[in-house]
């Protein structure tokens, strides 16, 4: 279950600037050494050795996903990414489902509502956290209206989790077709 904690945007930005140049030079170190690694092994001097390059350039990239699965992304300078991560992966879910949460606010099914408030919530975060507040001020009154539908009907507004089974739950909601 997912929970929407508190990020200071520029910190959270700090650190997953960080984060993303430890793995783009883990990376690049790996495939120069590997590359240079299979050429010295397989290829030919003065020879065409362009797949032998290419091997050991894939052969970093495959290395360094399972390194940053593995053993990076437990590590505390990746927290900010994972999170970040976690939070969009989360927004997709919900964003997959959207044609059956609609129909479900507007029939004010509990799910549907919370489920929609947990997605505005996770939404101003993560435009907050990437520092868009453009796209922000855009969704602005469709998350006030929402907010105050639940509030008019004695609705908890405070939303920081997405429990997985009001996905599940929108998901039986018929869409009607049209």
């Amino acid at each position: 279950m997912f929970e929407i904690q508190q990020q200071n945007p520029e910190r959270y930005r700090q650190q997953t600037r960080r984060s993303t140049v430890i793995i783009a030079l883990t990376f690049v170190v790996l495939a120069m050494l590997l590359s240079t690694a299979t050429v010295m092994l397989f290829g030919q001097p003065g020879g065409d050795n362009f797949r032998w390059n290419l091997a050991g350039v894939i052969i970093a990239l495959l290395l360094t996903v399972a390194l940053v699965r593995c053993f990076m992304w437990s590590q505390p300078w990746m927290a900010a990414a994972a999170y970040g991560w976690q939070l969009k992966r989360s927004l997709m879910r919900i964003t997959n489902v959207m044609h059956h949460v609609k129909p479900g606010v507007a029939a004010h099914d509990p799910d549907a509502m919370k489920l929609l408030r947990f997605y505005h919530l996770g939404l101003t975060q993560m435009h907050q956290l990437d520092g868009n507040s453009s796209a922000l001020s855009e969704a602005v009154a469709e998350i006030n209206r929402h907010k105050e539908r639940m509030e008019s009907l004695g609705m908890d507004i405070d939303q920081p989790q997405l429990n997985p089974n009001w996905i599940e739950a929108v998901k039986k909601i018929s869409v009607l077709p049209g």
